[in-house]
């Protein structure tokens, strides 16, 4: 298994070493945020890389997107590509130590880049983020993928399981709009936190 640690996700950005990234915000995503009518949303997009999706939002008239990314080199490549986005919203942590309370929290492809031993301590850190009232909505690959190095897949029965000990689950299901290679390999999902479960 590889080190899955930020000098690796960086040293993968620097080499353009980073196949799930498609060049433009996934449409399932990019749908979903035009019917989105609050601009004042607090919106955070854990795991960010290039986040397509985040100048989409920016774009839109968001004013509270935060982008958050564990490698520096995505973060500087945004920085260039919307310079008008507040700096002081690109944050460079580690998922698992960010605190803050969230409207909506976007999942695009950092779920299957976390090592699958990480994935119950992902859920949990997730519902501690969102508001009681907020939202996670994303995309899950619907795709076994990789057993070794990311990007690592699942289905829909394990992401089931998964979630709903912390969250209920309002959509789950095969998404109608992926992009050409991805399609019949993802799910788009919707859930909301359940009431106060963890300390």
């Amino acid at each position: 298994m590889e080190d899955l640690s930020a000098d690796y996700w960086n040293n993968r950005y620097l080499t353009n070493n980073f196949g799930w990234d498609v060049g433009y915000p996934s449409t399932p995503l990019s749908e979903y945020f035009q019917q989105l009518t609050d601009k004042n949303l607090s919106i955070l997009i854990p795991g960010a890389g290039n986040s397509y999706e985040a100048q989409l939002l920016f774009e839109l008239g968001f004013t509270n997107v935060y982008v958050l990314d564990f490698a520096e080199k995505p973060l500087e490549d945004f920085k260039l590509r919307v310079p008008d986005f507040p700096e002081s919203q690109l944050i460079q942590t580690d998922f698992f130590n960010y605190t803050g309370h969230f409207d909506l929290i976007i999942e695009q492809t950092f779920f299957c880049a976390l090592h699958p031993e990480l994935r119950g301590a992902y859920t949990e850190h997730m519902y501690r983020l969102l508001k009681p009232q907020g939202e996670f909505v994303g995309l899950l690959f619907n795709d076994p993928l990789n057993t070794d190095k990311p990007p690592f897949g699942g289905s829909e029965m394990e992401y089931r399981k998964l979630f709903s000990k912390l969250f209920n689950i309002i959509i789950m299901a095969p998404c109608y709009n992926s992009i050409k290679p991805r399609s019949g390999k993802e799910l788009f999902v919707i859930m909301q936190p359940k009431a106060e479960l963890l300390g």
